[in-house]
């Protein structure tokens, strides 16, 4: 199939081409965390997806457009061509390439490899979910915390701090962190902080470990930031946390969800249109056997649909109604709210906190 003929399809359709996908080329793991969305881990019985088959989706991905590529798993690291991928990835020319790690499994033989398919779009994405272990090792396994700053470490020294990117999932026991992680980040170099809440899905719908943070943790971390003039500047600087984006941006956000834009691609084969929108009913399966274009043009009449709901959300959800927030939110995560509630027309599960905070930051309309 030509990649005009897709392309042609997915505009008349009203959906935007793919720009960005994240590929999971294993679903094996060296940890099984509490909070994993995708359930991998040691014994996951997803295989690695082969080099050569990989090789065939980004070159049809690249025909049709992609400007990058996320690369996460399972962990990633644990597939035996992992270098060989990111090696592939910049010869193709693409954008952004973005490498999901733990860190724990990165060794000083590594290190050379990285350096010389460095670029300027290359950054790697590190999951750090305590600046102690206690927090982070509470929800990765003992251990987890001191791998994954050795491997954080190794990667500083060897010139790639502004590279990565620290991802912080907030739960209820680490969000007070935030400014320490912040502190230790800019302490040693590191580009960015971004944390997300977690989502109640996946292996933390099942664990008593794992809990979103309260309203009052996040109303306490905007106040942290309004009166602390030393974590501003370094936020400002160096940090994205959505809670403390939807106080102090203005920007109004023009649309709903847009697909298939960020599409998602499982080890398995199976192609969801969003990152976050992991919803069997709307995903096309067989994807390697079938060829990127020929997925696309399958799920188009599914994603077309779920567009359609997307775009009735704000109107439709009665909490958006009230909201003062309504604009910069348009009705919030579509994603977020299926993996959390099971239902599209659910609100976002982020919903409080952000109505709390937009209601601090424009009190006359409570």
């Amino acid at each position: 199939m030509q990649t005009s003929e897709v392309l042609e399809q997915l505009d008349k359709a009203g959906l935007r081409p793919p720009r960005m996908l994240t590929l999971a080329i294993t679903g094996d793991c060296n940890l099984e965390c509490s909070h994993c969305w995708v359930d991998a881990g040691r014994a996951s019985p997803r295989s690695h997806v082969q080099l050569d088959t990989l090789r065939l989706l980004i070159e049809e991905f690249a025909a049709m457009g992609g400007e990058g590529v996320r690369i996460t798993g399972g962990e990633p690291l644990c597939h035996p061509e992992w270098l060989s991928l990111l090696k592939l990835l910049r010869q193709r020319g693409f954008k952004s390439v973005i490498l999901q790690t733990n860190a724990m499994l990165v060794r000083d033989e590594h290190l050379q490899s990285l350096r010389e398919l460095d670029f300027p779009g290359f950054s790697i994405q590190i999951s750090l979910d305590g600046v102690t272990s206690r927090t982070h090792d509470k929800v990765r396994g003992e251990g987890a915390h001191t791998g994954a700053m050795q491997g954080i470490m190794k990667l500083t020294q060897a010139g790639f701090g502004e590279r990565i990117s620290i991802f912080f999932t907030e739960m209820r026991h680490n969000i007070e962190e935030i400014p320490d992680l912040l502190n230790f980040a800019e302490s040693i170099g590191i580009g960015s902080v971004v944390t997300g809440m977690v989502v109640m899905c996946g292996r933390a719908s099942k664990t008593s470990l794992v809990s979103p943070p309260d309203v009052e943790q996040y109303l306490s971390l905007l106040e942290r930031y309004n009166s602390d003039s030393r974590f501003r500047e370094i936020y400002n600087r160096i940090g994205t946390v959505s809670a403390l984006e939807w106080s102090i941006g203005d920007a109004i956000r023009p649309e709903c969800c847009t697909f298939i834009e960020n599409p998602y691609l499982t080890p398995s084969g199976r192609l969801y249109p969003c990152l976050l929108c992991h919803a069997d009913a709307y995903s096309v399966t067989g994807v390697f056997e079938k060829g990127l274009a020929s997925s696309l043009i399958e799920g188009i009449s599914l994603w077309s649909e779920l567009l359609r709901i997307s775009r009735s959300r704000s109107v439709v959800i009665p909490e958006c109604l009230s909201c003062p927030g309504k604009h910069q939110c348009v009705g919030g995560c579509m994603g977020r709210a299926w993996g959390s509630c099971g239902n599209f027309l659910s609100t976002d599960d982020r919903c409080e906190a952000r109505r709390s905070i937009y209601w601090v930051k424009i009190p006359h309309c409570r």
